[in-house]
């Protein structure tokens, strides 16, 4: 019979509770800013803005709703919930209250730096300027960050369906100085391409600024292709088709296609979204999600909620429901942080601070913690 001290392998392979992963020091970089607001927060702006279209004002009722509406394996249901939350969005002083409690509610869930994205465009129906809208998001992060202490920066999404991302590409680097770390194109896929705003992109890499685009969401491998080979993608949002170009058999890779190899060796961050991408039907169950494949594969995947309010989620319980599903281990959610901050719009020596001074001490002190508390185990 053999005893042993408990090691950090061995603390990997115990069962991760809510409560510790929560504890966790984690990093978002996908998630929508009118994708998070609180419930009561809409039905309180609703109020305030005269908007009378919600289809309840009860709190607990308007969470059911978006989660249900969201729940249905199309993404276009899913897309319609933010009729709601944009509606309220109207003023500098909504805007600045959702991305005040997004930085609070992202702090109390063991997040230290996000990166939240909107598209101003959508936001002046009232008359604000872009600059404006803009201007008060960034205000919102900033008392967040005074208040919390978690640090953030804001990305500015064109809409694959209008034709104004070079002006929202302007915009975005207007801002560079003031918080605003980079620029995205989002929407529906099909039928919009992202080589359409090609001129956008093309003035972002001039300027040297960041780029993440959604792609391989709604539509196959080519939308990733040309998110990379068009536009200069750093990071890419989803990516789930992306596993149309690997060649797996029984559970198995056999062959990576040149699309695939290119993403893996040139080491391009994908931001994955597991619970969304089950309620948008991009992929038809966790357990079938391409995530397993990328991670075995080692390209580089962090985990990201998304919409937090369409999908009833948190970052706790992505890693949850990440940790459940693919058996992942304490170690392996480090790893998954440490890639996502690896991969962030921030300066190199900011991402390294986080990671030497944060994320590897805290991890190091979630592993001290439980092998005080299991001390001496039995095999």
């Amino acid at each position: 019979m053999l005893y042993t001290q408990l090691t950090s392998p061995v603390v990997a392979v115990m069962k991760l509770d809510r409560n510790l992963l929560q504890s966790l020091p984690k990093v978002l970089l996908h998630e929508h800013l009118d994708g998070c607001l609180r419930p009561v927060t809409i039905i309180e702006l609703a109020r305030a803005t005269g908007y009378g279209e919600l289809p309840t004002n009860d709190p607990e009722e308007l969470a059911a709703w978006f989660h249900q509406g969201a729940n249905k394996g199309s993404l276009a249901d899913y897309l319609l919930g933010f009729e709601h939350t944009i509606a309220v969005m109207q003023t500098e002083e909504a805007l600045e209250r959702v991305a005040y409690e997004q930085a609070e509610d992202l702090s109390r869930d063991g997040v230290v730096y996000f990166e939240t994205r909107f598209a101003p465009i959508f936001h002046t129906r009232r008359g604000l300027t872009h600059q404006r809208v803009v201007a008060a998001v960034l205000k919102g992060l900033e008392r967040g960050r005074q208040d919390f202490g978690i640090q953030s920066g804001l990305i500015i999404s064109a809409m694959r369906n209008m034709n104004v991302s070079l002006e929202m590409a302007e915009l975005a680097v207007d801002f560079r100085q003031r918080g605003v770390v980079g620029f995205d194109l989002a929407g529906e896929e099909g039928g919009y391409p992202p080589k359409k705003h090609v001129d956008a992109f093309h003035f972002i890499q001039r300027e040297n600024f960041n780029i993440t685009i959604h792609a391989g969401e709604g539509y196959g491998k080519e939308s990733i292709w040309q998110a990379i080979q068009y536009c200069g993608a750093h990071r890419i949002g989803h990516a789930t088709r992306l596993i149309d170009d690997i060649t797996v058999i029984d559970d198995k890779v056999v062959k990576l296609g040149d699309l695939a190899q290119y993403v893996l060796d040139k080491r391009i961050p994908l931001e994955i979204c597991l619970l969304s991408n089950v309620h948008t039907g991009a992929t038809p169950s966790l357990a079938s999600h391409p995530f397993k494949i990328f991670y075995q594969q080692k390209f580089r995947v962090m985990l990201n909620t998304d919409n937090r309010l369409m999908s009833h989620t948190s970052l706790t319980r992505e890693f949850e429901v990440a940790a459940e599903t693919f058996a992942l281990t304490l170690e392996d959610l480090e790893k998954l942080t440490i890639n996502a901050m690896k991969s962030a719009f921030l300066p190199y020596n900011q991402r390294c601070h986080f990671i030497y001074s944060v994320l590897k001490p805290g991890y190091a002190k979630t592993r001290e913690r439980l092998q005080a508390e299991r001390g001496v185990i039995k095999y």
